[in-house]
């Protein structure tokens, strides 16, 4: 007996790749749990970059990723930092030309990324209890269109970035705009303005 076969086909011009998309499930409200909005990084591979590749191979990246942030890793698991496309436009890559005399395409990543140590974070356990409205709330509070979900470490082992808000997911699952203003052209001058 003969095995039955698929039939096939040749690829037709225009043929795309398809993207992924988070999966929506149940709509959101600002009253639904705050990790029903949280890009969760164990089910989403997040999007990185080395720390010597210039700001035009970040913007690229970005582009082809479809994201706004991009973790800055030297090494993997361990994160140097993280890059938005705010840092790439803000005012940033204009402060370090003017500073060392050189040019856009001689800025790399680790010239305007927000290092590690600058950055501010929400604890995971912090969430259990968080609606969407608590999210929303702290991202206008810091001025941000991103923020960072931290797990504790277990067993020895450091604390591991979890997750990420986004303010352009969050207003694709509310289905409107929540209008955060940035405040500053990274995560190193929000801390500075916070503690002033």
């Amino acid at each position: 007996m003969k095995s039955a076969i698929l039939p096939t086909f040749r690829f037709p011009q225009g043929t795309c790749i398809a993207q992924a998309q988070p999966h929506m499930g149940v709509p959101v409200t600002l009253s639904s749990p705050g990790r029903a909005v949280m890009t969760d990084l164990t089910h989403v591979r997040a999007a990185t970059i080395a720390p010597d590749m210039g700001l035009n191979e970040a913007r690229q990246t970005m582009i082809h990723q479809g994201v706004r942030l991009l973790f800055v890793v030297s090494e993997i698991p361990w994160m140097d930092g993280l890059i938005t496309s705010t840092d790439l436009e803000g005012e940033r890559p204009m402060q370090v030309i003017n500073q060392r005399g050189i040019r856009y395409e001689d800025l790399t990543v680790a010239d305007v990324m927000s290092p590690l140590g600058q950055l501010d974070a929400i604890d995971l356990d912090d969430l259990a209890h968080a609606t969407v409205g608590k999210v929303v709330a702290t991202l206008k509070h810091v001025g941000r269109r991103h923020m960072l979900v931290v797990q504790k470490g277990e067993n020895g082992q450091g604390p591991r970035v979890r997750g990420v808000f986004s303010q352009t997911q969050i207003e694709r699952q509310l289905g409107k705009s929540i209008d955060v203003i940035e405040t500053a052209g990274n995560f190193a001058e929000i801390r500075v303005s916070l503690a002033a």
